[in-house]
């Protein structure tokens, strides 16, 4: 089959459904959802739902196996509005657009963040101006969460 039309797995779908309630008790909810039209990216975003407040979803062809700079000219057409964004796409550009928003700033597990960015992981960045100014450097890490880091957390 195709890897854009491959399912997402039973591992992603647990991680997903953790993320989701991670993200439930921290209070973190979209005001925008940009998603790739691939079928596991789909099942992602259908494993987070329902919202308390539905964002804007807007699936986009151009976010399948994207680049940084593909990601970032995503993000870069987000109406200044929009307040939140949550960009939900492949590895390993989403993982290099997420270094390149941290720059040289640092910011919150920087570290394990460095090591990877595994499936359903979640990074929180802080963003300063539009996000048509947003350039690399420009975001400020304040949270990063894994599936793992999760069962962890739940298991003490």
């Amino acid at each position: 089959m195709p890897d854009r039309d491959r399912p997402l797995n039973a591992r992603g779908r647990r991680s997903a459904a953790a993320m989701r309630q991670a993200m439930r008790d921290l209070g973190l909810a979209p005001d925008m959802v940009l998603v790739s039209t691939a079928r596991r990216t789909m099942e992602t975003l259908e494993a987070l739902e329902p919202w308390d407040d539905t964002p804007l979803i807007e699936p986009m062809d151009s976010l399948y196996l994207a680049s940084p700079m593909q990601l970032m000219a995503a993000l870069h057409g987000v109406a200044e509005t929009v307040r939140s964004v949550l960009l939900i796409a492949h590895n390993p550009g989403l993982h290099d657009l997420a270094l390149g928003l941290i720059g040289s700033s640092g910011g919150v597990n920087e570290r394990a963040f460095a090591e990877g960015f595994p499936t359903a992981a979640l990074a929180e960045f802080v963003v300063a101006g539009s996000w048509w100014d947003l350039r690399e450097g420009g975001g400020r890490l304040i949270r990063f969460l894994t599936p793992r880091m999760l069962e962890g957390a739940g298991s003490s």
